[in-house]
């Protein structure tokens, strides 16, 4: 357990960020599966809305330091040769 103030403060601020990331993470998440419904389905126009809709939750996350960068692109990338395979 922690002795120091700064410590105890520390534990405190960990856990409210865990929180906040959690929630952002869960709401990419969710922007992400829409997109993969949509290509199951094989719903080539709702796929296209969807990415369309998920690219900039992905990118609010990388600034926010939730993902890292290269892990958003490379979701982005698979998921656009996904939904572009399905258009054709």
């Amino acid at each position: 357990m922690a002795n120091h103030k700064s410590a105890k403060k520390r534990i405190r601020r960990n856990a409210n960020r865990a929180i906040i990331n959690g929630a952002r993470m869960s709401r990419i998440r969710t922007f992400l599966k829409k997109v993969e419904v949509a290509i199951s389905a094989g719903d080539a126009e709702q796929a296209r809305e969807a990415l369309r809709n998920a690219q900039p939750e992905l990118m609010r996350g990388v600034s926010r330091g939730v993902i890292h960068k290269n892990t958003a692109s490379r979701k982005m990338s698979r998921l656009s040769s996904r939904v572009k395979a399905l258009a054709a």
